[in-house]
């Protein structure tokens, strides 16, 4: 049996020497800031070795770049090409991530 861990992010990656270090995030259920948005909070982390590391951005880039040609996401470049009124009021934030500039 595997356990899954749901994460709504990244919080931070450090690099010491040939170890990556990924802090995962998810939104806070309790704590929010002041503008009463739930507040990232550290998960878990994912610790590899760099050459794990860079096979894994690979793989991600691969993955993005499939979910880009069918679609499910565009890159906030793309979206703000469009000319104004062809994305629907709404759909640029539900699609687009910063993450993916």
């Amino acid at each position: 049996m595997s356990t899954e861990l749901y994460s709504d992010g990244i919080g931070e990656i450090t690099v010491t020497g040939t170890i990556v270090r990924i802090d995962l995030m998810s939104l806070s259920a309790t704590d929010r800031d002041e503008k009463n948005n739930p507040k990232p909070a550290f998960r878990q982390r994912i610790i590899m070795p760099v050459d794990a590391f860079a096979n894994a951005v690979d793989l991600m880039q691969k993955a993005l770049a499939g979910l880009v040609e069918a679609g499910a996401v565009r890159r906030i470049g793309d979206i703000q090409k469009l000319p104004t009124g062809d994305t629907p009021q709404g759909q640029m934030t539900a699609n687009a991530s910063p993450n993916f500039n």
